[in-house]
């Protein structure tokens, strides 16, 4: 039987694609080294990236509010001073903030956590008490309950030999220690220069790749190419500004209502709330949970009433705000966002249910767009 050539020539790519799976596999610890060491290069841009993506948003922010174009359109030295002075901006906005965090925040939550510990000192003799009053039928458990001693003292004591013991153990040298530091700083630095780069030539840079592109690959690959990159860049902007404005709006809430009415802990709980509703679904219970725990310790009564509170508020945050906030920003039906969620969290933690859900939308816009598309070429309605 004589073989036409198409069908040698892809014999032929199946023998090297096979050949060179049968030498990875061989070679697997190599080339998992070789790996390392091209995500250790690449680090920094991946970092400038990132922050760049970050950066971006409220840099577009001032740039469409403050630069209007038809606004400088007779004044070109404004037109061109319209993106550095949007990124400056931007800058002195996240520099703001940290510094707002470090000193404002921070001194208030310390004196928080002081707090915190003379209440834990207070309420866990209270607790073994009523667990001895509960079991008292039970001299085992009364007995096992009386021996244990909460020394919150020794246990922050333990706590610290712990982390610097820890860290001794880690980083035992001087040296390790220089060179980490000295790594993560190179590495954030390169990366921040990156980001003011690709922030400062992002069209230039955008109809660079473009170029290549067209270049070397078929002109409908490159549509295909630009569209689902078009998609992913939209939704993960609307999902991540949505989501963390979402999330400042709910915890600035939670902090006013517990400070108009009395509650302890109003500025913890509210930080709290606000991070964790960065969890998509689970997040505020989360800090409902632990914000409950913390106020127990103060006042049961108060406890019951937070969470009352945090009804009330988990209502007018998902009926008001988070459909004009965030709304369908994302387009996932629920299901899928669990999904996203549950799935993300199991490989990733935290950071992997915040990125899934955006990566599981465009996924699933990309999969719903194939199926109309086949239905529509074979005339089929559902």
């Amino acid at each position: 039987m004589e073989l036409s050539k198409e069908t040698i020539r892809k014999l032929r790519r199946l023998i090297v694609f096979t050949a060179l799976v049968v030498v990875a596999f061989i070679n697997y610890r190599l080339i998992f080294q070789v790996l390392v060491f091209c995500w250790n290069i690449i680090v920094p841009f991946v970092l400038g990236g990132a922050m760049a993506f970050i950066i971006n948003a409220p840099m577009q922010f001032f740039e469409r509010n403050l630069f209007l174009e038809r606004k400088y359109s007779g004044k070109p030295l404004a037109v061109k001073a319209a993106r550095p002075c949007s990124l400056l901006l931007s800058l002195a906005a996240v520099v703001g903030i940290l510094l707002i965090v470090v000193f404002v925040v921070a001194p208030e939550l310390a004196n928080t956590f002081v707090s915190l510990g003379k209440s834990i000192q207070v309420f866990i003799p209270q607790l073994q008490e009523w667990a001895e009053r509960m079991f008292q039928d039970n001299p085992d458990i009364v007995g096992w309950i009386s021996e244990l001693d909460f020394d919150w003292d020794k246990m922050i004591q333990t706590g610290v030999e712990f982390l610097r013991n820890g860290a001794g153990n880690v980083l035992n040298s001087t040296f390790v220690v220089a060179k980490t530091v000295v790594s993560a700083l190179a590495n954030f630095f390169i990366g921040f220069v990156f980001a003011c780069y690709i922030l400062l030539q992002k069209e230039k840079l955008s109809a660079q790749v473009v170029k290549v592109f067209y270049a070397f690959l078929p002109e409908k690959t490159v549509e295909t190419i630009l569209a689902v990159c078009t998609l992913t860049n939209r939704v993960f902007k609307n999902f991540l500004t949505g989501q963390c404005l979402e999330a400042v709006i709910l915890g600035t809430m939670f902090f006013v209502a517990m400070w108009l009415f009395k509650f302890p802990y109003a500025l913890l709980v509210g930080i709290l709330i606000a991070f964790t509703a960065l969890i998509p679904i689970f997040g505020a219970f989360i800090g409902c949970v632990i914000g409950t725990f913390l106020i127990l310790m103060v006042s049961p009564v108060k406890a019951l009433l937070f969470v009352v509170l945090f009804l009330i508020l988990q209502q007018v945050e998902g009926n008001l705000i988070y459909p004009h906030v965030v709304g369908g920003s994302v387009g996932l039906p629920s299901i899928w966002v669990l999904m996203a969620v549950t799935v993300g969290g199991s490989l990733m933690g935290v950071v992997g249910m915040l990125v899934f859900i955006p990566i599981t939308s465009v996924l699933y816009t990309l999969f719903r767009g194939a199926v109309y598309d086949r239905l529509k070429k074979k005339r089929i309605r559902i």
